[in-house]
């Protein structure tokens, strides 16, 4: 049985009455909120040696430097916040306090709903601390998306997650699973989406950033992050896909192989002919869901990974995400970019996209999917197949049998260029089949290393991926 998670109130009075550590909370925007549970949860006087809150634009450059870009919900903001309140704390009582002191400095920056705020409610939150007396600061850093429909409701969120963040900080740094699952305590599920963690300094130095923000996802703290094509970086959505135009392709990608390659330049062909997509701001982003295997409870986020190398290792970034249905990624992307959006899929992925039985469960079932998924001049790019009953017949989106009582809505949609065929495509491919080639990734070395890229095959041997047999 689950340990039940102290209260927020808790955790403050808990921290407060742990007099060997001390620092400062400098909150912008949603009120002072992380600061407020602690002083109400009383004995503060003796952890906290300042708060502070900048509203003012003016104020807040005079006190931390002003931002290139004007914008003040910013990792830079918060980072710059952090480190100026760190050095501050240090440098005024750190001689004065006893020698088994540790301090801290917590700030975050938010942008909440409010009568002129219409947009994106969202912040970055973080902390700086010393894990040990007189340790060099180790740091954590947030983004958050907050979904409450009221300013105060935001406003809650944000402090309890900042509580959260900080007792997590101090007290589970070891165990790194229960420090990131403690974020949630006290927070019903839906009220915020945490969709970037970051951990740096040298007690983290070890941490891959990149498998924290997958266990972000399988904690459901978050419904999708983005990997850079460096096969270093975690990025922020915002900062990849603002004013972009994203050509999507879904799939498990286990592995990615030379038709799945081709899927995505065939596709990237189609999109670059459509009107108003320029080559400088269209991107290929491949993306994987973990929505089934959650279900099947076969979550395991080094593989997920491999699979994120590979493609990484082909100049791609990646979404991994909890979705499972092709509008919620649509309403994903919408979020950070106002560009066109296409996805590029084969005929299986077309079938369970006209499957009824696919939208069981969803209020409006099907038509209301398709609602959501084209509202924005969503395009489908159709990659052909080889019919599984016929090697001598090629299924495309024009002989794509499509259910009788959906036949009229999908040639509305052909007839309005919304479902688009590939036309281009290199048919020495077509007998690749991703299952296939993982049964003999799993035997050794074989033919099947003709099928996939191959810089991914020779990462695959090199590192043992996908269950790579390399005594054979």
């Amino acid at each position: 049985m689950a340990e039940e998670p102290m209260s927020t109130l808790q955790k403050a009075f808990s921290f407060n009455m742990d007099k060997d550590k001390y620092g400062t909370i400098a909150e912008i925007g949603a009120g002072q909120e992380v600061s407020r549970f602690f002083f109400r949860a009383g004995g503060a006087a003796g952890t906290i040696a300042k708060t502070i809150s900048a509203y003012d634009m003016d104020f807040s450059d005079a006190i931390y430097g002003e931002e290139q870009d004007k914008r003040y919900v910013t990792e830079s903001r918060v980072k710059k916040m952090l480190d100026k309140e760190f050095r501050l704390v240090i440098e005024r009582v750190g001689d004065k306090r006893p020698k088994k002191s540790t301090y801290f400095a917590f700030a975050d920056t938010i942008t909440a709903k409010s009568y002129s705020q219409r947009g994106e409610c969202h912040g970055w939150l973080g902390i700086k601390l010393q894990l040990y007396p007189g340790a060099e600061p180790c740091e954590i850093l947030l983004h958050v998306r907050m979904l409450d429909e009221s300013n105060l409701m935001q406003q809650e969120a944000i402090g309890i997650l900042g509580v959260n963040l900080i007792y997590g900080a101090f007290y589970y740094y070891a165990d790194i699973d229960k420090l990131i699952r403690s974020l949630g305590d006290n927070l019903e599920w839906g009220r915020l989406e945490i969709d970037l963690i970051r951990f740096s300094g040298m007690y983290f130095e070890d941490l891959d950033n990149r498998l924290m923000a997958l266990k972000l996802v399988e904690m459901e703290l978050s419904d999708a992050v983005v990997f850079s094509a460096d096969r270093q970086t975690l990025v922020h959505p915002s900062e990849l896909f603002y004013m972009r135009d994203l050509m999507v392709m879904r799939s498990m990608f286990k592995p990615v192989t030379n038709v799945s390659v081709d899927r995505m330049n065939s596709g990237m062909e189609i999109f670059l002919r459509t009107s108003g997509v320029e080559a400088e701001t269209a991107m290929s982003v491949p993306e994987i869901s973990i929505a089934e295997m959650r279900k099947q409870d076969t979550f395991d986020m080094q593989d997920i990974l491999d699979r994120v190398d590979c493609l990484n290792l082909l100049d791609y970034p990646v979404i991994v995400s909890n979705y499972l249905r092709f509008f919620r990624v649509r309403a994903y992307l919408g979020r950070y970019t106002s560009g066109k959006v296409a996805f590029v899929l084969g005929i299986p992925n077309l079938n369970t996209l006209f499957d009824a039985a696919y939208y069981k469960g969803f209020e409006g079932g099907i038509l209301g999917a398709f609602a959501s998924l084209f509202d924005r001049e969503t395009l489908l790019f159709v990659y052909p197949m080889i019919s599984p009953d016929n090697p001598e017949e090629v299924i495309t989106a024009e002989t794509f049998p499509v259910p009788k009582s959906l036949k009229y809505f999908y040639y509305y949609l052909e007839a309005n260029n919304m479902i688009l065929p590939v036309e281009r495509y290199n048919d020495a491919n077509m007998h690749i089949w991703p299952e296939d080639i993982l049964r003999q990734i799993q035997k050794g070395r074989g033919d099947w290393e003709e099928s996939v890229p191959k810089a991914v095959a020779e990462e695959i041997i090199r590192r043992g991926m996908f269950g790579f047999n390399s005594g054979r």
